[in-house]
């Protein structure tokens, strides 16, 4: 069957010569696998490829039958015009990291209206606008609302915070606890909004240090979660 579906691209592959494997995360199908035939093979391929740059937003009529992995493109449309994250060489970097990192964690997601729409709506703010340092570390917070994992706010008065747990804590139970900076940076974004980010002011090894925490607190409450490979390029661009 035919469906029509705003679309984010996750990752894409070259596969044999002139085909494109792309994983996309779907308003309507959930995250789903196309093959792109031939796409590589002319001049007038390049053009539909420039479409599928990583979380790009497009809207896509999919052939779709349930007892495949790989789907077909009918139709591709740009459904939102980025006018920086594929230009701009430090929101590219974010745009790398974020996309395996959604790769990642999108990989046995279904349909999920909201959870799209915050997606969706976040990477539209972090184009427009130029304080950004700290858009990544926002974003995979916030993310783990919809993922089922988001921080008990119950308490913030409380010294430590255990990762494992989501919540926190008058003392240190195991090593998964955190306090200092990263418990403070925690409690401060918490209650911080994208427009309010500017007003968050930290160096980038309280950055990096915090990064590193997030991500561990997926991989706590996320079996599957492997650290992004890009993270070390990530944080050399943003040393």
């Amino acid at each position: 069957m035919l469906v029509t579906t705003n679309a984010i691209v996750l990752s894409k592959l070259k596969y044999n010569d002139n085909d494109l494997i792309v994983k996309c995360y779907t308003q309507q199908l959930g995250v789903i696998s196309l093959i792109l035939r031939g796409v590589l093979k002319s001049k007038k391929g390049s053009s539909k490829t420039a479409y599928f740059q990583l979380l790009s937003q497009l809207q896509l009529v999919i052939d779709y039958k349930n007892n495949r992995t790989l789907h077909t493109v009918k139709e591709t449309k740009l459904n939102h015009l980025y006018t920086s994250l594929h230009t701009h060489i430090l929101k590219s970097a974010i745009v790398m990291f974020l996309s395996e990192v959604l790769s990642n964690i999108l990989k046995e997601e279904e349909q999920d209206a909201t959870l799209f729409s915050y997606i969706e709506t976040s990477l539209q703010w972090f184009d427009t606008h130029t304080e950004y340092s700290n858009f990544h570390l926002l974003f995979l917070l916030k993310i783990t609302k919809y993922l089922g994992f988001y921080p008990d706010e119950k308490n913030t008065d409380y010294a430590f915070f255990n990762l494992s747990d989501g919540k926190f804590e008058n003392k240190k139970l195991n090593r998964y606890s955190i306090s200092g900076d990263n418990l403070i940076l925690l409690k401060t974004l918490l209650g911080t909004t994208f427009d309010a980010l500017s007003s968050v002011r930290i160096n980038a090894k309280q950055r990096q240090s915090f990064l590193s925490i997030i991500l561990l607190y997926f991989e706590l409450h996320l079996g599957s979660f492997r650290t992004p490979k890009s993270l070390k390029i990530f944080n050399q661009v943003f040393s």
